[in-house]
Protein backbone atom coordinates (compact mmCIF):
# COMPACT_ATOMS: atom_id res chain seq x y z
CA UNK A 1 0.00 0.00 0.00
CA UNK A 2 1.29 3.45 -0.92
CA UNK A 3 2.12 5.63 2.08
CA UNK A 4 0.03 8.72 2.80
CA UNK A 5 2.02 11.87 3.52
CA UNK A 6 0.99 13.82 6.63
CA UNK A 7 1.91 17.29 7.80
CA UNK A 8 2.68 16.25 11.38
CA UNK A 9 3.31 19.74 12.74
CA UNK A 10 4.00 23.32 11.63
CA UNK A 11 6.11 25.99 13.31
CA UNK A 12 5.71 29.64 12.36
CA UNK A 13 7.73 32.81 12.90
CA UNK A 14 7.58 36.52 12.08
CA UNK A 15 10.20 39.29 12.48
CA UNK A 16 10.11 41.52 15.58
CA UNK A 17 8.76 44.80 14.21
CA UNK A 18 5.09 45.58 13.50
CA UNK A 19 5.15 47.84 10.43
CA UNK A 20 1.58 48.07 9.15
CA UNK A 21 0.74 51.34 10.91
CA UNK A 22 4.07 52.91 9.96
CA UNK A 23 3.61 51.97 6.30
CA UNK A 24 0.10 53.42 6.24
CA UNK A 25 1.36 56.63 7.85
CA UNK A 26 4.26 56.88 5.41
CA UNK A 27 2.00 56.51 2.38
CA UNK A 28 -0.58 58.96 3.73
CA UNK A 29 2.11 61.59 4.24
CA UNK A 30 3.67 61.07 0.82
CA UNK A 31 0.65 60.86 -1.50
CA UNK A 32 0.41 64.09 -3.47
CA UNK A 33 -3.00 63.49 -5.03
CA UNK A 34 -5.75 64.13 -2.46
CA UNK A 35 -8.17 61.84 -4.29
CA UNK A 36 -5.67 59.02 -4.18
CA UNK A 37 -5.11 59.70 -0.49
CA UNK A 38 -8.83 59.39 0.26
CA UNK A 39 -9.08 56.16 -1.76
CA UNK A 40 -6.01 54.76 -0.01
CA UNK A 41 -7.61 55.48 3.39
CA UNK A 42 -10.79 53.67 2.34
CA UNK A 43 -8.84 50.65 1.18
CA UNK A 44 -6.82 50.57 4.41
CA UNK A 45 -10.07 50.50 6.41
CA UNK A 46 -11.42 47.68 4.24
CA UNK A 47 -8.21 45.64 3.98
CA UNK A 48 -8.92 43.30 6.88
CA UNK A 49 -5.28 43.72 7.95
CA UNK A 50 -4.27 44.99 11.39
CA UNK A 51 -0.62 43.93 11.61
CA UNK A 52 2.32 43.09 9.38
CA UNK A 53 5.87 42.34 10.45
CA UNK A 54 9.39 43.12 9.24
CA UNK A 55 13.03 43.24 10.33
CA UNK A 56 12.93 46.90 9.30
CA UNK A 57 12.20 48.91 12.46
CA UNK A 58 10.04 52.01 11.89
CA UNK A 59 11.09 55.39 13.29
CA UNK A 60 9.22 58.68 13.44
CA UNK A 61 11.57 61.67 13.11
CA UNK A 62 11.07 64.87 15.18
CA UNK A 63 9.55 66.56 12.10
CA UNK A 64 6.95 63.77 11.83
CA UNK A 65 8.55 62.05 8.84
CA UNK A 66 8.41 58.26 8.93
CA UNK A 67 11.53 56.25 8.10
CA UNK A 68 13.35 53.33 9.73
CA UNK A 69 16.22 53.13 12.20
CA UNK A 70 18.68 51.73 9.65
CA UNK A 71 17.58 54.27 7.00
CA UNK A 72 17.02 51.33 4.66
CA UNK A 73 14.09 53.34 3.35
CA UNK A 74 15.64 56.71 4.09
CA UNK A 75 14.97 60.21 2.88
CA UNK A 76 17.47 59.86 0.03
CA UNK A 77 17.73 57.17 -2.62
CA UNK A 78 16.11 53.89 -1.73
CA UNK A 79 18.16 50.67 -1.81
CA UNK A 80 19.31 48.93 -4.94
CA UNK A 81 18.52 45.29 -5.62
CA UNK A 82 22.00 44.37 -4.43
CA UNK A 83 21.48 46.16 -1.11
CA UNK A 84 18.14 44.43 -0.66
CA UNK A 85 19.76 41.05 -1.25
CA UNK A 86 22.33 41.84 1.46
CA UNK A 87 19.40 42.29 3.89
CA UNK A 88 17.89 39.02 2.67
CA UNK A 89 21.15 37.16 3.28
CA UNK A 90 21.41 38.70 6.75
CA UNK A 91 17.83 38.25 7.97
CA UNK A 92 16.34 35.28 6.09
CA UNK A 93 18.43 32.55 7.77
CA UNK A 94 17.56 33.84 11.24
CA UNK A 95 13.83 33.83 10.51
CA UNK A 96 13.98 30.38 8.91
CA UNK A 97 15.79 29.03 11.96
CA UNK A 98 13.20 30.65 14.25
CA UNK A 99 10.39 28.83 12.40
CA UNK A 100 12.28 25.53 12.51
CA UNK A 101 12.82 25.86 16.26
CA UNK A 102 9.12 26.62 16.69
CA UNK A 103 8.48 23.32 14.92
CA UNK A 104 11.06 21.42 17.01
CA UNK A 105 13.58 22.74 19.53
CA UNK A 106 16.02 20.07 18.32
CA UNK A 107 15.33 19.51 14.63
CA UNK A 108 18.52 17.44 14.27
CA UNK A 109 16.96 14.83 16.55
CA UNK A 110 13.94 14.53 14.22
CA UNK A 111 15.97 12.54 11.68
CA UNK A 112 15.27 14.85 8.73
CA UNK A 113 16.11 13.12 5.45
CA UNK A 114 14.94 15.78 2.96
CA UNK A 115 14.68 19.58 2.98
CA UNK A 116 12.34 21.43 0.63
CA UNK A 117 12.72 25.21 0.89
CA UNK A 118 10.51 27.73 -0.92
CA UNK A 119 11.22 31.44 -1.22
CA UNK A 120 10.65 34.07 -3.88
CA UNK A 121 11.90 37.25 -2.20
CA UNK A 122 15.65 36.71 -2.32
CA UNK A 123 18.63 34.88 -3.78
CA UNK A 124 21.95 33.97 -2.20
CA UNK A 125 24.58 31.26 -2.70
CA UNK A 126 25.44 29.24 -0.71
CA UNK A 127 21.68 29.01 -0.61
CA UNK A 128 19.31 29.61 2.25
CA UNK A 129 18.80 25.83 2.32
CA UNK A 130 22.52 25.29 2.94
CA UNK A 131 22.71 28.06 5.53
CA UNK A 132 19.73 26.61 7.38
CA UNK A 133 21.17 23.10 7.39
CA UNK A 134 24.39 24.38 8.96
CA UNK A 135 22.71 26.60 11.54
CA UNK A 136 20.08 24.04 12.58
CA UNK A 137 22.57 21.20 12.94
CA UNK A 138 20.83 19.06 10.30
CA UNK A 139 22.89 16.29 8.72
CA UNK A 140 24.66 18.01 5.77
CA UNK A 141 23.96 14.90 3.67
CA UNK A 142 20.24 15.75 3.70
CA UNK A 143 18.66 15.86 0.24
CA UNK A 144 17.89 19.51 -0.57
CA UNK A 145 15.46 21.04 -3.06
CA UNK A 146 14.77 24.76 -3.52
CA UNK A 147 11.47 26.02 -4.93
CA UNK A 148 12.28 29.52 -6.14
CA UNK A 149 10.40 32.57 -7.40
CA UNK A 150 7.00 30.90 -7.72
CA UNK A 151 5.17 33.38 -5.51
CA UNK A 152 2.20 32.80 -3.24
CA UNK A 153 1.31 29.29 -4.39
CA UNK A 154 4.82 27.94 -3.76
CA UNK A 155 3.57 26.48 -0.46
CA UNK A 156 1.45 24.01 -2.42
CA UNK A 157 4.32 23.12 -4.74
CA UNK A 158 6.66 22.53 -1.78
CA UNK A 159 4.09 20.29 -0.07
CA UNK A 160 3.53 18.42 -3.33
CA UNK A 161 7.23 17.59 -3.47
CA UNK A 162 7.11 16.35 0.14
CA UNK A 163 3.99 14.33 -0.71
CA UNK A 164 5.75 12.57 -3.59
CA UNK A 165 8.92 11.97 -1.56
CA UNK A 166 7.01 10.29 1.28
CA UNK A 167 4.91 8.22 -1.12
CA UNK A 168 8.06 6.91 -2.82
CA UNK A 169 10.14 6.63 0.37
CA UNK A 170 7.80 5.85 3.30
CA UNK A 171 10.61 6.28 5.85
CA UNK A 172 11.38 9.81 4.65
CA UNK A 173 11.12 12.71 7.06
CA UNK A 174 10.77 15.88 5.01
CA UNK A 175 11.32 19.37 6.42
CA UNK A 176 9.37 21.92 4.37
CA UNK A 177 10.31 25.58 4.92
CA UNK A 178 8.60 28.61 3.39
CA UNK A 179 10.26 31.98 3.98
CA UNK A 180 9.49 35.40 2.56
CA UNK A 181 10.86 38.88 3.29
CA UNK A 182 8.36 40.84 1.22
CA UNK A 183 9.02 44.16 2.98
CA UNK A 184 12.54 44.49 1.59
CA UNK A 185 10.96 45.10 -1.82
CA UNK A 186 8.78 48.12 -1.08
CA UNK A 187 9.03 50.72 -3.84
CA UNK A 188 8.97 54.51 -3.71
CA UNK A 189 6.10 55.43 -6.01
CA UNK A 190 3.00 57.55 -6.45
CA UNK A 191 1.28 54.75 -8.37
CA UNK A 192 -1.79 53.98 -6.26
CA UNK A 193 -2.19 50.45 -7.62
CA UNK A 194 1.36 49.57 -6.56
CA UNK A 195 0.87 51.16 -3.14
CA UNK A 196 -2.31 49.17 -2.58
CA UNK A 197 -0.40 45.99 -3.51
CA UNK A 198 2.34 46.86 -1.02
CA UNK A 199 -0.35 47.45 1.63
CA UNK A 200 -0.97 43.69 1.67
CA UNK A 201 2.48 42.24 2.25
CA UNK A 202 4.44 41.33 5.35
CA UNK A 203 7.23 38.92 6.26
CA UNK A 204 7.00 35.44 7.73
CA UNK A 205 8.33 31.90 7.74
CA UNK A 206 6.87 28.46 8.35
CA UNK A 207 8.50 25.07 8.90
CA UNK A 208 6.59 21.80 8.57
CA UNK A 209 7.51 18.18 9.15
CA UNK A 210 5.97 15.84 6.56
CA UNK A 211 6.15 12.07 7.14
CA UNK A 212 4.05 8.93 6.76
CA UNK A 213 3.14 9.04 10.46
CA UNK A 214 -0.69 9.32 10.66
CA UNK A 215 -1.00 12.53 12.66
CA UNK A 216 -1.71 16.12 11.77
CA UNK A 217 -3.00 16.77 8.23
CA UNK A 218 -3.22 13.92 5.71
CA UNK A 219 -2.43 15.05 2.17
CA UNK A 220 -4.80 13.36 -0.27
CA UNK A 221 -3.97 14.62 -3.76
CA UNK A 222 -2.90 17.72 -5.68
CA UNK A 223 -4.28 19.50 -8.72
CA UNK A 224 -3.64 22.81 -10.49
CA UNK A 225 -5.36 24.89 -13.12
CA UNK A 226 -4.32 27.87 -15.22
CA UNK A 227 -6.80 30.72 -15.57
CA UNK A 228 -7.13 31.69 -19.27
CA UNK A 229 -6.40 35.28 -20.29
CA UNK A 230 -4.74 36.22 -17.00
CA UNK A 231 -1.05 35.79 -17.81
CA UNK A 232 -0.11 39.36 -16.86
CA UNK A 233 -2.48 39.73 -13.89
CA UNK A 234 0.27 38.93 -11.37
CA UNK A 235 3.89 39.56 -12.31
CA UNK A 236 7.07 39.63 -10.20
CA UNK A 237 10.12 40.96 -12.01
CA UNK A 238 13.63 41.81 -10.85
CA UNK A 239 14.53 45.45 -11.37
CA UNK A 240 17.39 47.72 -10.39
CA UNK A 241 15.54 48.91 -7.28
CA UNK A 242 14.34 45.55 -5.97
CA UNK A 243 11.74 43.03 -7.12
CA UNK A 244 8.83 44.85 -8.73
CA UNK A 245 5.37 43.29 -8.26
CA UNK A 246 2.32 44.00 -10.37
CA UNK A 247 -1.01 42.88 -8.92
CA UNK A 248 -3.88 43.71 -11.25
CA UNK A 249 -7.09 44.93 -9.65
CA UNK A 250 -8.96 42.34 -11.70
CA UNK A 251 -7.29 39.37 -9.95
CA UNK A 252 -10.31 38.72 -7.66
CA UNK A 253 -12.63 38.71 -10.68
CA UNK A 254 -10.36 36.32 -12.58
CA UNK A 255 -10.35 33.97 -9.59
CA UNK A 256 -14.10 34.22 -8.99
CA UNK A 257 -14.95 33.53 -12.64
CA UNK A 258 -12.55 30.59 -12.81
CA UNK A 259 -13.97 29.04 -9.63
CA UNK A 260 -17.56 29.52 -10.85
CA UNK A 261 -16.61 27.77 -14.08
CA UNK A 262 -15.02 24.89 -12.17
CA UNK A 263 -18.07 24.65 -9.93
CA UNK A 264 -20.60 24.63 -12.76
CA UNK A 265 -18.71 22.12 -14.91
CA UNK A 266 -18.50 19.64 -12.00
CA UNK A 267 -15.76 17.81 -13.93
CA UNK A 268 -13.99 14.87 -12.29
CA UNK A 269 -10.76 16.22 -13.76
CA UNK A 270 -11.36 19.68 -12.29
CA UNK A 271 -10.29 21.27 -9.04
CA UNK A 272 -13.29 19.94 -7.10
CA UNK A 273 -13.01 16.37 -8.44
CA UNK A 274 -16.58 16.15 -9.68
CA UNK A 275 -18.29 17.05 -6.42
CA UNK A 276 -19.90 20.21 -5.10
CA UNK A 277 -17.83 22.61 -2.97
CA UNK A 278 -20.38 21.81 -0.24
CA UNK A 279 -18.74 18.37 -0.05
CA UNK A 280 -15.67 19.94 1.54
CA UNK A 281 -15.91 20.62 5.25
CA UNK A 282 -12.68 22.57 5.74
CA UNK A 283 -11.16 25.31 3.62
CA UNK A 284 -7.53 26.44 3.78
CA UNK A 285 -7.30 29.32 1.31
CA UNK A 286 -4.22 31.48 0.82
CA UNK A 287 -4.95 34.81 2.50
CA UNK A 288 -3.83 36.92 -0.44
CA UNK A 289 -6.13 39.80 0.47
CA UNK A 290 -9.66 40.49 1.63
CA UNK A 291 -10.98 40.85 -1.93
CA UNK A 292 -9.49 37.49 -2.92
CA UNK A 293 -11.06 35.74 0.07
CA UNK A 294 -14.37 37.46 -0.68
CA UNK A 295 -14.16 36.29 -4.30
CA UNK A 296 -13.61 32.67 -3.24
CA UNK A 297 -16.42 32.80 -0.70
CA UNK A 298 -18.93 34.26 -3.17
CA UNK A 299 -17.94 32.10 -6.14
CA UNK A 300 -18.27 28.88 -4.15
CA UNK A 301 -21.22 30.00 -2.01
CA UNK A 302 -19.32 29.18 1.17
CA UNK A 303 -20.71 29.97 4.62
CA UNK A 304 -19.04 32.99 6.31
CA UNK A 305 -17.22 30.85 8.85
CA UNK A 306 -15.55 28.67 6.18
CA UNK A 307 -12.71 31.11 5.57
CA UNK A 308 -12.31 32.26 9.17
CA UNK A 309 -8.79 30.74 9.54
CA UNK A 310 -7.64 32.55 6.40
CA UNK A 311 -9.17 35.86 7.43
CA UNK A 312 -7.55 35.61 10.87
CA UNK A 313 -4.11 35.03 9.33
CA UNK A 314 -4.67 38.02 7.03
CA UNK A 315 -5.71 40.19 9.97
CA UNK A 316 -2.77 39.25 12.16
CA UNK A 317 0.04 38.99 9.60
CA UNK A 318 -1.02 40.25 6.15
CA UNK A 319 -0.02 38.37 3.01
CA UNK A 320 3.36 36.68 3.55
CA UNK A 321 3.44 35.21 0.04
CA UNK A 322 4.34 31.50 0.12
CA UNK A 323 4.37 31.31 3.95
CA UNK A 324 0.74 32.43 4.29
CA UNK A 325 -1.06 29.18 3.49
CA UNK A 326 1.19 27.37 5.96
CA UNK A 327 0.09 29.78 8.71
CA UNK A 328 -3.53 28.92 7.85
CA UNK A 329 -2.81 25.19 8.05
CA UNK A 330 -0.93 25.68 11.35
CA UNK A 331 -4.00 27.43 12.80
CA UNK A 332 -6.21 24.55 11.65
CA UNK A 333 -3.92 22.00 13.36
CA UNK A 334 -4.06 24.04 16.57
CA UNK A 335 -7.86 24.24 16.37
CA UNK A 336 -8.10 20.50 15.73
CA UNK A 337 -5.90 19.70 18.72
CA UNK A 338 -7.93 21.98 20.97
CA UNK A 339 -11.24 20.50 19.76
CA UNK A 340 -12.47 23.80 18.40
CA UNK A 341 -12.15 23.16 14.67
CA UNK A 342 -14.79 24.84 12.51
CA UNK A 343 -18.05 22.98 12.99
CA UNK A 344 -16.73 20.66 15.69
CA UNK A 345 -14.60 17.54 15.75
CA UNK A 346 -16.89 15.41 13.55
CA UNK A 347 -16.92 18.05 10.82
CA UNK A 348 -13.13 18.39 11.01
CA UNK A 349 -12.74 14.71 10.20
CA UNK A 350 -14.26 15.34 6.76
CA UNK A 351 -12.68 16.38 3.52
CA UNK A 352 -10.65 19.58 3.27
CA UNK A 353 -9.68 21.72 0.30
CA UNK A 354 -6.61 23.98 0.20
CA UNK A 355 -5.87 26.48 -2.53
CA UNK A 356 -3.51 29.28 -3.38
CA UNK A 357 -3.22 31.64 -6.33
CA UNK A 358 -0.19 33.17 -8.01
CA UNK A 359 1.55 34.18 -11.24
CA UNK A 360 0.18 32.65 -14.37
CA UNK A 361 -2.60 33.33 -13.20
CA UNK A 362 -2.88 29.83 -11.75
CA UNK A 363 -4.61 28.04 -8.89
CA UNK A 364 -2.72 25.34 -6.99
CA UNK A 365 -4.85 23.06 -4.82
CA UNK A 366 -4.79 19.93 -2.71
CA UNK A 367 -7.31 17.90 -0.76
CA UNK A 368 -6.66 16.99 2.84
CA UNK A 369 -8.22 15.61 5.99
CA UNK A 370 -7.41 16.00 9.67
CA UNK A 371 -5.82 12.84 11.06
CA UNK A 372 -6.62 11.59 14.55
CA UNK A 373 -3.90 12.53 17.02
Amino acid sequence: MTATAHINAIGTAVPPHQVHDAFVGFVRSSLQDSGHARLFDRMVARSGIERRFSFIEPEVLPNGRITDRDRFYGLGDWPTTGERMIRYERDAPALALQAVRALSPDIAAEGVTHLVLASCTGFVAPGLDQLLVAQAGIDPAVERTVVGFMGCYAAVNALRLAHHIVRSEPEARVLVVNLELCTIHFQRTQDLEKLLSMLLFGDGAAAALVTAEPRGIALTDFRCAAIPGSGEAITWRIGDQGFDMHLDGQVPNFIANALRSQRSSNDEGGLFRGVSPAHYDLWAVHAGGRTILDAVERALDLPPEALHPSREVLRRFGNMSSATLMFVLAAMIDDWKSGSANGGANRAQGQGMAMAFGPGLAAETFRFRMAPS
